[in-house]
């Protein structure tokens, strides 16, 4: 094998796992275990672990994205996004497939120390080890099997419940060991700006999905009123955050993420004047630093308070 097909199949193996998504995911754990601090319930040992694994569930379907839509024919020449390696002939199904399992028993390997660490009593081990096994399952699932729920529309509420709900709240009881409702506003905050990311993501690939049957929310609601569904997950998420600030922190530190305001409203006004899906292009890696940049802030702001 020569030097430069070596360093090719290298790239493409970094380009599916998609190191780029991994700060985004590895957010709403922070923001969690920041929720946890603030209610003096942090545990470091616990909020690494929660990292790790929340890192491997988003390996897992980032690998799994690429694999379902490669089998299925919608990572063809037309589509904007960058080609990934199965699509450029340099990853094999079989490859991908061994590349699958591995990461899955790392998965649940992570997902049962992480279990094991912080999980007392047994109505909590079996509750965590269904939602593991739920989370798996909803990384694959998302483009592989018969009836994928990211070709009918579904991807967007998933990443809400997974990225927002489940990853905030959950990674809260694990460290505090109780729930408490004052953290699903933030939750929600995390999950719908995860969602502006997938959302930014469809609006780009719109054209591709619709000729090859993906059908995203963004192919069902169209262009014009995937930009605006757009502004509303950003216009949700900071409401969100406002009310919470608002309402539990009472702190000057609570407002820190509005610094990111500024970003955010750019980007939207962009999103929503530019009709192209070519200009969405530039658009996903800025969605990410503002989602990133506010979950960060936000999660200072907490601790601070």
């Amino acid at each position: 094998m020569s030097q430069t097909h070596s360093t090719s199949k290298t790239a493409a193996w970094i380009e599916s796992l998609r190191p780029r998504t991994l700060p985004l995911a590895l957010a709403s754990i922070v923001t969690g275990s920041a929720l946890a601090a603030w209610m003096n319930h942090f545990q470091l040992d616990i909020a690494l672990m929660a990292l790790l694994t929340a890192a491997m569930l988003q390996i897992l379907s980032n690998l799994a994205n690429d694999y379902g839509d490669a089998i299925k024919g919608s990572d063809t020449e037309t589509r904007i996004g960058p080609n990934r390696g199965m699509q450029k002939g340099l990853i094999n199904q079989a490859q991908m497939k061994r590349a699958l399992i591995i990461v899955i028993i790392l998965t649940i390997a992570s997902g049962i120390a992480l279990i094991a660490l912080a999980c007392k009593k047994p109505e909590d081990i079996i509750g965590f080890l269904g939602l593991g096994l739920l989370a798996i399952i909803a990384s694959i699932t998302y483009t592989v099997g018969r009836k994928p729920y990211g070709y009918m529309g579904l991807g967007d509420i998933s990443v809400l419940i997974f990225f927002g709900w489940l990853s905030v709240a959950g990674t809260y009881y694990l460290q505090a060991g109780t729930f408490d409702t004052v953290v699903m506003l933030p939750a929600t905050a995390c999950g719908l700006l995860a969602t502006a990311v997938l959302n930014i993501n469809n609006l780009r690939d719109i054209d591709n999905d619709r000729m090859n049957g993906k059908n995203t929310l963004a192919v069902r609601l169209g262009p014009l009123w995937g930009r605006r569904y757009h502004f509303m997950l950003l216009a949700g998420a900071l409401l969100c955050l406002v009310l919470f600030a608002l309402f539990d922190l009472r702190s000057w530190s609570g407002w820190l993420f509005i610094l990111a305001v500024p970003l955010l409203y750019r980007h939207a006004m962009y999103v929503l004047h530019e009709p192209t899906a070519v200009a969405m292009r530039p658009m996903l890696e800025q969605m990410v630093k503002g989602a990133l940049l506010t979950n960060i802030l936000f999660a200072i702001g907490v601790v601070l308070s």
